[in-house]
């Protein structure tokens, strides 16, 4: 008799999709906020905001690689752990501090869960492994998506209180589903070889096209950082109230939802840098017209074009890093972009709420929206000086 017990496939997208509601949930719109309810000053919400995406840095790699010799349950698992408990540690919070080490804790939920999850689904389906990939990406969009409108109804309707439990609630079913994966049937392992490994990534670190589009990339994960973490309390301090935030940061990743896939078929039609350079422009022309924009309507359209905008870019650099990247050493390229990417998007927050701090909105807008305008320098330079390698 054919077994009840739900296909890998589908248990794996559903946890995915609850867990990163949960995750986003727990930041959109709701953390800065809640941080500046806390008393905490422009400096504090940037480190605050940059504490969950030190875990990414740090351990990426690792569990990466733990998952090949321990398989891919036990490290799933434990990052629904992680899930499911953080958002009950919001409900004590009384200071900022407390709250940047509670974000701190929290990311290593999605550090884990996003290496190990689509390793997992890559190891199990390789004559499928793009469209279950992009069917799984689809389906974490759409908890991602509907997280800040959720999220700032429940703060206009009820309190933060009620968005950390609605957080626990979503964590809690994530790691009961978890609880019925089942590991990939085991296969002997070649031993790591560290100096290999060194040597790999030796050779892409020593690669400049490819460090440059890496370094595209965080300037781009710089601003969404910090448009992410300051665009709420901006609009908050001109009275637009929690649930027409929500509204205005949500706009912008429905827009990354449907113009990332479309965005990446035209790259591959004309060209990366064809991409890449009009969504860094586009995206530099939303940042600096915010302080513009000072109301529900207008910072909704410059949320949605910045959203455009930065589909525009990372739907294309993977991409142009993998066009570069010589003799097969595809993982340790891609490893490269996603930690200085992380990188990127730590420094956003801190940045810029030492900016807000020092000059205000509108100087710190407008210093975000010349970071991606050298960044579409940097790229042009690129394309200028090795145009045979794209």
């Amino acid at each position: 008799m054919k077994s009840a017990r739900p296909s890998f496939f589908v248990l794996i997208a559903l946890i995915g999709g609850l867990a990163i509601l949960s995750s986003t949930l727990s930041k959109t719109p709701v953390l800065p906020l809640f941080a500046h309810a806390l008393h905490a000053t422009p400096a504090e919400i940037g480190w605050i905001v940059m504490a969950s995406t030190i875990p990414g840095i740090l351990i990426s790699y690792p569990a990466g690689a733990l998952s090949d010799y321990l398989g891919s349950r036990r490290l799933l698992l434990a990052s629904l752990v992680v899930f499911a408990t953080a958002p009950f540690l919001y409900l004590l919070i009384h200071t900022a501090w407390q709250l940047m080490a509670v974000r701190f804790y929290h990311g290593f939920a999605t550090a884990i869960f996003g290496t190990v999850a689509t390793a997992a689904i890559a190891e199990r389906y390789t004559t499928e492994r793009a469209a279950r990939l992009s069917t799984y990406s689809s389906v974490t969009i759409v908890g991602r998506s509907i997280a800040p409108f959720l999220g700032g109804s429940l703060i206009s309707l009820a309190s933060f209180h009620a968005v950390y439990l609605a957080c626990a609630i979503s964590g809690v079913l994530a790691l009961g589903a978890g609880l019925l994966l089942k590991d990939h049937a085991p296969r002997p392992q070649a031993k790591l070889e560290l100096p290999h490994f060194w040597a790999s990534l030796t050779t892409v670190l020593r690669d400049r096209g490819i460090m440059l589009v890496s370094g595209v990339e965080a300037a781009q994960y710089l601003v969404f950082g910090a448009i992410e973490a300051f665009l709420a309390l901006y609009a908050s301090s001109l009275g637009i109230p929690a649930w027409e935030i929500g509204v205005i940061l949500g706009v912008q990743l429905v827009s990354i939802v449907f113009a990332k896939p479309l965005m990446g078929k035209v790259s591959d039609r004309v060209g990366r840098q064809r991409v890449i350079l009009p969504g860094l422009l586009i995206g530099a022309a939303s940042v600096a017209l915010l302080p513009f924009a000072p109301s529900f309507i207008g910072l909704s359209v410059l949320s949605l074009a910045f959203g455009i905008g930065f589909a525009t870019v990372t739907s294309s650099t993977s991409a142009l890093v993998a066009d570069l990247t010589r003799d097969g050493r595809y993982g340790s390229s891609m490893g490269v972009l996603r930690t200085v990417m992380d990188v990127g998007q730590s420094i956003g927050p801190v940045l810029t709420g030492w900016m807000v701090g020092v000059a205000g909105y509108g100087s710190a807008f407008t210093l975000l929206a010349a970071i991606l305008v050298l960044a579409a320098v940097m790229l042009g330079l690129l394309l200028r000086d090795a145009p045979d390698r794209l």
